[in-house]
């Protein structure tokens, strides 16, 4: 039944006239500025949409820093947690996808807001294949240990590496939490930092193994180790690159930091 607001209802809400915990006054109050209350609710559904994807993404950094940590001691329960705290983010992405496809369903977007529930559908899949690669990393510190290895001084590579993708990923979570362009733009920049210390490592390992052929096996685990690190720095880096659209409506995919830059995208 359609609920109709009379001028006296409406008069008798704007000088408090009705008591609070009258049960019409929640009627009457909906009835009088129904957009308001809608407006509301779609900015509620707005926020907790922002904080579950700060939510997985607190949730990949924290396995990302166990895998590494993982793989420095060769600690076989730490890597065993992280590979099967990995369904948790799988499902944690499939909620949040529904999440979006119930707002596309029930709400005509403003072009804000439609980019903002585009790059929460991108996000959350970058964030899940970061999740997939510190699993990986998780996988091969199991490997070493497995085999009686030892994370040597000269892995020192991968340590650097680490930290600096971790960086990456915790910088671009607080340009997407702050909608700050300029951070997500230093996150984008920092990429070519990652692959240079990749290649550093895939040099130095190459090395190891034509020095001493016992070290092969060891020396391709850290070669994989080190690509999921690397992996996980273009996930940051693409999810940079969804912040700057998201703010700046700006797709800078596929185009040079320095177009980018001076404004020149698709």
């Amino acid at each position: 039944m359609l609920f109709r607001s009379y001028p006296f209802q409406q008069k008798c809400v704007k000088r408090s006239l009705i008591p609070a915990k009258d049960p019409c006054f929640f009627l009457i109050m909906v009835a009088v500025n129904p957009d308001q209350n809608i407006l509301r609710k779609f900015d509620e559904e707005m926020e907790n949409l922002r904080n579950y994807v700060l939510k997985m993404g607190g949730f990949v950094e924290q396995q990302i820093r166990r895998s590494t940590d993982a793989l420095k001691t060769l600690d076989d329960s730490e890597a065993e947690a992280v590979v099967l705290n990995d369904k948790s983010i799988n499902e944690l992405q499939v909620s949040i996808d529904e999440e979006c496809a119930l707002i596309l369903l029930r709400r005509q977007l403003a072009s804000s807001d439609l980019r903002m529930v585009v790059a929460v559908i991108k996000t959350i899949t970058d964030l899940e294949r970061i999740g997939d690669e510190a699993k990986r990393i998780a996988k091969m510190a199991i490997d070493i240990s497995e085999q009686g290895g030892v994370f040597h001084n000269r892995y020192i590579g991968i340590t650097h590496l680490s930290e600096h993708v971790i960086r990456m990923v915790h910088n671009v979570l607080d340009a997407f939490a702050r909608l700050d362009a300029e951070a997500a733009f230093d996150v984008v920049r920092n990429d070519e930092k990652a692959d240079a210390e990749y290649q550093s490592i895939m040099r130095q390992m190459l090395t190891y193994m034509m020095e001493d052929p016992r070290t092969i096996s060891e020396s391709l685990d850290i070669i994989q180790a080190a690509r999921a690190l690397e992996r996980i720095g273009d996930h940051a880096m693409n999810i940079g690159e969804y912040v700057i659209y998201l703010v700046l409506g700006k797709d800078i995919r596929h185009v040079s930091i320095k177009d980018a830059e001076r404004g020149v995208v698709s």
